[in-house]
């Protein structure tokens, strides 16, 4: 019986060995005594990282239900207000390999907590804001600052629990939490809204983070990976090409892509991330050392973290269009459908690291794919009058399989890596996480809005034309999850953990 959830290590080249890497007491005491359970300075240390992320989570959500009362209190027109949530999102995605490699130059425990107080102090700014501009300064500072935090973070949970259970079972609480942030988000940002205002919503986080940076400076050790210079060209590269695809896909989830700065924007983008690859691979001391790429492991784990999230989040948009244009039910009744989709999350959550320690984590990657795919599929007996319990029993038990695969993903692509490397690491398989969020929403809801306007200029009725797009869009997201799950059960599958 295995006893540990990692991926053993390729014979891809070695990263340099002239580095300095810190780890924790804890880690040190995982490798020597093998014990699956939590010190009380480990609970602590991971309450603090786990809180960061929740955090940064919750922003993703948390002022959507907020927008139509934000907008008139800003002067913020319609065609703005999509900024409200662009201007945190695009830092958010842009920076995070930047940040992720700077963290592993400058000390994460340090550029963990320098993100944490920039996400604080622009939380406040953003709450007090007495006009638009300077609103969105605090969001894109807010996004500025989440893009050090989730890189950082997640790098020091897998240098504090050294690889097997304990960080399996650390990501897993992890992967839990942000997946029930973006739930908590969308309700707490509601009742506050409603109750408060909508700027208790951006206060609730500096309040939050105010608490976490009370508490991090004296739990967290420091660690840092190959102290060499960056890589200027590299880092503009990535970060330039990573803009322009999520400005690209954010916009044209509000806008279209019929918009020229939409297609040239995502076309300089995609242009700026192959000349990424080419700085990389003529590059003494890379950004992204290319050999990472190579591993199986890193590869095809990233490759199913985009796959998953991209897919579970278009599927969840389809759904609200259904149940609110198609069945009528209210936004409440909506509301509980996802609450308990977010519980179904924290169960595969905890789920997670109990399979994968039996089965290994590339087989339990691919098997929270494949079920993920088979209960989308199941979606498409929806009809226009009925299907409200179809939703709840089969969107639920996709995310608990979603979230077996969020956190076997990230166990499988930061698998057997020196804590040298871990920054870099993490840095991709948060960036696969930033892009699914972008990705997924824009391009099947242009999919299913396409089709379903195919289909009433041809007579079809608009409730059954709407229909016919929304199952469109789930047949696409099915095929992507079938594919993508066979492609890892096929690599990886094979690979048992240690």
């Amino acid at each position: 019986m295995p006893t540990t959830a990692s991926v053993p290590e390729t014979t891809a080249p070695e990263p340099v060995t002239d580095t300095v890497s810190v780890r924790s007491d804890s880690a040190r005491s995982q490798v020597t005594t093998g014990s699956h359970r939590f010190t009380p300075r480990e609970i602590l240390l991971l309450v603090v990282l786990c809180a960061s992320q929740f955090l940064v989570a919750l922003d993703f959500s948390v002022l959507n239900v907020a927008l139509p009362v934000l907008g008139p209190d800003l002067g913020l027109g319609e065609a703005g207000l999509q900024w409200a949530v662009t201007a945190f999102a695009l830092p958010t995605g842009s920076f995070l390999l930047l940040f992720g490699r700077l963290g592993d130059k400058l000390g994460r425990r340090r550029t963990f907590l320098t993100g944490l107080a920039l996400f604080t102090g622009a939380s406040v700014l953003a709450a007090l804001a007495p006009n638009a501009p300077l609103f969105l300064a605090g969001r894109a500072l807010q996004g500025l600052g989440a893009a050090a935090l989730v890189p950082t973070g997640m790098a020091l949970i897998t240098t504090s629990f050294a690889e097997g259970p304990k960080r399996t079972k650390a990501l897993s609480i992890n992967g839990s939490l942000m997946a029930l942030g973006f739930t908590v988000g969308m309700v707490v940002g509601g009742i506050l809204t409603d109750t408060l205002g909508w700027r208790s919503t951006m206060g609730l986080l500096g309040v939050g983070g105010v608490l976490v940076l009370l508490a991090a400076p004296r739990l967290l050790t420091e660690s840092r990976g190959q102290r060499t210079r960056l890589d200027v060209p590299g880092a503009l590269a990535v970060t330039g090409g990573l803009f322009g695809i999520v400005y690209g896909l954010s916009t044209a989830a509000e806008e279209g892509f019929s918009r020229p700065d939409v297609l040239v924007a995502i076309v300089a983008g995609l242009l700026l991330l192959g000349v990424f690859v080419r700085v990389e691979a003529r590059s003494a001391e890379p950004l992204l050392p290319l050999w990472m790429l190579r591993r199986p492991s890193v590869a095809f784990g990233n490759l199913a973290g985009l796959a998953t999230v991209s897919m579970m989040t278009a599927v969840v948009f389809l759904m609200t269009l259904y149940l609110q244009d198609l069945l009528g039910v209210s936004a409440l009744v909506s509301g509980l459908v996802f609450g308990v989709q977010g519980l179904a999350s924290v169960a595969g959550g905890a789920l997670a690291p109990r399979i994968a320690r039996r089965i290994g984590a590339p087989r339990t990657l691919a098997l929270g794919l494949l079920g993920q795919g088979v209960l989308t599929a199941a979606l498409l007996g929806l009809g226009t009058e009925s299907g409200l319990w179809l939703v709840v029993v089969a969107i639920s038990l996709a995310s608990g399989l979603h979230l077996v695969a969020v956190v076997t993903y990230g166990v499988t692509a930061t698998s057997g890596l020196d804590d040298a490397d871990q920054g870099r690491a993490t840095s991709l398989v948060t960036s696969a996480m930033q892009l699914g969020l972008a990705l997924g929403i824009p391009l099947l809801s242009a999919l299913s809005v396409g089709w379903a306007g195919v289909l009433r200029d041809g007579g079809t009725p608009a409730a059954d034309a709407t229909l016919g797009g929304i199952k469109l869009g789930l047949a696409a997201d099915t095929l992507v999850l079938l594919a993508i799950g066979t492609l890892v059960a096929l690599t990886l599958g094979r690979r048992r953990s240690r």
